[in-house]
């Protein structure tokens, strides 16, 4: 390979897509990025291709046409439909989980299912195909308790009732009124956890495991963890509830064993695991795993991180993962998310985003796009989360304090973000 720069496929076109093409673009080893869709900002790094994420017959096409030497795959939905799996049936090189071990995040019975055989610590639950069944067990537990779809649900499908009759309306939501499609053909119900939640995630090539640094994602709406679930407000990098101790605990009491677990049971799981904790009292259970890198937790990480990712990607690819350690700036890093009004509910688009150059002057912070699209030359919010400003700092103060001078300069019509990210790691 020496002389010869590799040309990589990033599949995705969110803030974490942006996130990822920012770190390779990095690396010496890659002469031609490109993206599929992508976003404006993504448009700066890589060359975007109009190709929809979960359009697998088009990307393989793409990737055999360009002699692709390694595909990423940002997001979660083209990984449960299978597309490493194709990859690789004609030997293209893919960063991802194949489809039977996407099961991980894509149906949360079968991750409960997993935990329970490896003493894997978390809720207690049961999964129901029947509403009536659903709602006696609701009525015998009572509340608070957790309501979830089984299946994919962009991360909103997880509903922490606080009354038996919210819990109740959950499930009929879910299951009669299906509002999130076939996702909600079955219900997990658990025990509520509380606590503090940590995001914690690690490569792997089905065998060895090469940690990242902590994090810590805000998934309410709004200040003070108030407000509905989102996709995530903000994150920051390290999280301090995230000790040396714990570190370890988490990796040998549930990393490992998750990783073996999928071993023995025919589906080893290569690419990135991410798992969501709850910690209380020093001990971390498990609230879900994800099969990819989190949004908006990848843009802190991706910023912190020194080493080169493309070696560790190819590695978990190719099955060779041999790296024990990764390389951190010991900085921290803060992620604010600047989100449409009225995000998670419905939301008005298609306003100019102002100030993005005067961003651009400043040290120490990038913007991440997630839900941008050109329109008539200028740059328009078309998501719910629209931008990841990102901020470094000495201090995790410093890096809320750099993030948020660069958010103060940036507009739209309607913009809405928390004022509070990051504030967790201080009070302490």
């Amino acid at each position: 390979m020496e002389g010869i720069k590799m040309k990589i496929l990033v599949i995705g076109g969110g803030g974490r897509e942006h996130a990822l093409v920012w770190k390779i673009a990095q690396s010496p080893l890659v002469e031609t990025i490109y993206c599929a869709p992508g976003n404006p900002g993504i448009a700066n790094l890589a060359d975007c291709v109009h190709i929809p994420a979960d359009d697998i017959e088009a990307l393989l096409d793409f990737a055999q046409a360009e002699k692709i030497d390694l595909t990423v795959v940002g997001p979660e939905v083209p990984l449960t439909m299978g597309i490493v799996d194709r990859f690789q049936a004609v030997g293209l090189e893919i960063f991802g989980p194949n489809q039977s071990a996407a099961r991980i995040e894509g149906s949360k019975s079968f991750s409960k299912d997993l935990m329970k055989k490896y003493a894997i610590p978390t809720a207690a639950y049961e999964t129901f195909n029947d509403r009536d069944a659903a709602v006696a067990y609701i009525k015998g537990q009572g509340a608070p308790i957790v309501v979830k779809a089984d299946g994919l649900a962009a991360g909103k499908g997880v509903i922490v009732a606080m009354s038996e009759e919210q819990a109740i309306a959950a499930v009929d939501d879910i299951m009669l009124d299906k509002v999130f499609g076939a996702a909600g053909a079955s219900v997990v119900i658990e025990e509520f956890m509380d606590g503090e939640e940590a995001s914690f995630f690690a490569f792997t090539d089905g065998r060895n495991i090469l940690p990242l640094a902590s994090s810590q994602d805000h998934k309410r709406a709004f200040d003070n963890d108030e407000g509905p679930n989102t996709g995530g407000m903000g994150a920051y990098s390290p999280a301090p509830v995230v000790t040396a101790t714990l570190h370890n605990e988490i990796v040998e009491t549930i990393v490992k064993p998750t990783i073996a677990g999928m071993v023995s049971d025919g589906c080893p799981y290569s690419g990135i695991l991410y798992v969501g904790l709850m910690i209380k009292d020093g001990k971390p259970r498990v609230v879900e795993y994800n099969a990819r890198f989190g949004d908006p937790e990848a843009q802190p990480l991706l910023m912190r991180m020194k080493s080169d990712i493309v070696p560790v990607l190819q590695a978990c690819a190719r099955g060779n993962l041999d790296q024990d350690a990764i390389e951190w700036h010991d900085k921290a890093a803060v992620c604010v998310v600047m989100a449409s009004g009225g995000y998670p509910a419905s939301y008005a688009k298609g306003f100019e985003i102002t100030g993005l150059d005067a961003v651009l002057a400043m040290d120490d912070v990038y913007v991440f796009h997630a839900g941008t699209s050109f329109q008539d030359g200028k740059i328009v919010n078309t998501g719910g989360r629209v931008l990841g400003v990102t901020g470094l700092g000495s201090t995790v103060a410093e890096a809320i304090e750099c993030a948020y001078s660069a958010v103060d300069k940036i507009d739209w019509k309607g913009v809405h973000f928390r004022k509070d990210i990051g504030q967790k790691a201080l009070n302490r």
